[in-house]
């Protein structure tokens, strides 16, 4: 028989009511009374009927997040960092990934959410400019990501463009002069790819060096995989270079597996900068050398919109723009 508020209430010595009370957050609660009842929820193994709930508040206490795919490094930082945001605010998050499918990311936004969460943060990679009209749902929202500029949600933007010129221009004071870029989208007209590229192409330009189109290298997914494939295709074309930028950090890492193993020599023969900083480049051989696009300031500040939203607040959608840090590490210091 599945354990009721009833049962916390008499194993605690309380009444119904101060259970509701320690399970919704009420603040005025004597803390010896609170650490008792959750106690007793523990020992008991009582877990609280979110339907019933929503019922009666209209509210599940729940945010869902809807992102490309966790086994992707950045996403799953992301998710982390989303889920200590929304802790704060006594919130929990439900994670779904939508596999960068434009199919799979309309589905997630069609689909009756109402009783499930309150609230949706929302990176798509399928969708482009001409979907905006599918972000206007009845549910709270905020979107993540570089697909959809301008839309009719609040948005919360990496720096891609002056944080990848940040790392060229790192990479063209240390005296590097042809820099290969990994992960290119050939074709894309809006996206991550397209925006990094030509930011660095714009770099490598205003300091009087032209962007070599044969060391434009073209990746697919951005796992390591691919940039390790990346960094095998470019080395056999026998063009020269002293740098690489890759376009994300697993990338890079991929590229650094490769570089290693044909006894190229990491800053001196080539250096190597990322996007992201992921954990993992804080402890890669070398150490990564990446631009750190501000992910817990993007979840913390994505949150707190949601919940104004949640809240009720109708003012002007807004834009915000995370600020960036490149972090100088082994794979262009040495």
């Amino acid at each position: 028989m599945a354990v009721t508020m009833r049962d916390v209430a008499l194993h605690a010595g309380v009444s119904p009511k101060t259970v509701s009370n320690v399970m919704n957050g009420y603040p005025y609660i004597r803390e010896a009374t609170r650490l008792k009842v959750l106690a007793s929820i523990d020992a008991l193994g009582y877990q609280m009927n979110l339907s019933a709930r929503n019922l009666k508040s209209g509210r599940t206490g729940i945010i869902g997040l809807a992102v490309p795919e966790l086994s992707l490094p950045y996403f799953a930082e992301l998710a982390d960092a989303v889920i200590d945001a929304a802790e704060e605010h006594g919130l929990t998050v439900m994670i779904e990934q939508t596999g960068a499918d434009r199919q799979r990311e309309l589905a997630a936004l069609a689909r009756p959410r109402g009783h499930l969460v309150d609230g949706l943060l929302f990176s798509p990679l399928g969708l482009g400019h001409d979907d905006a009209e599918h972000l206007r749902v009845s549910t709270p929202m905020v979107l993540l990501g570089e697909r959809i500029f301008h839309g009719p949600v609040d948005h919360v933007m990496i720096d891609n463009v002056t944080g990848t010129r940040a790392a060229v221009q790192h990479l063209i004071e240390l005296g590097r002069r042809r820099i290969a870029v990994i992960g290119t989208h050939p074709g894309e007209v809006v996206g991550t790819a397209v925006i990094r590229y030509d930011a660095a192409a714009s770099a490598m330009t205003e300091a009087g060096l032209e962007p070599v189109r044969q060391l434009a290298v073209p990746a697919g997914p951005w796992h390591r995989a691919n940039g390790a494939a990346a960094m095998e295709n470019l080395l056999a074309t026998g063009e020269k270079f002293d740098a690489v930028l890759g376009l994300n950090d697993t990338l890079a890492l991929g590229a650094i597996r490769v570089l290693t193993k044909h006894g190229i020599r990491i800053p001196d023969d080539v250096a190597v900068v990322g996007f992201d900083d992921i954990d993992e480049a804080r402890y890669s051989t070398p150490t990564l050398t990446t631009v750190d696009p501000g992910r817990a300031q993007i979840a913390t500040t994505a949150v707190e919109l949601l919940v104004d939203r949640m809240n009720g607040d109708d003012s002007d959608h807004r834009e915000i723009v995370a600020p960036y840090e490149l972090h100088r590490r082994e794979s262009t210091l040495g």
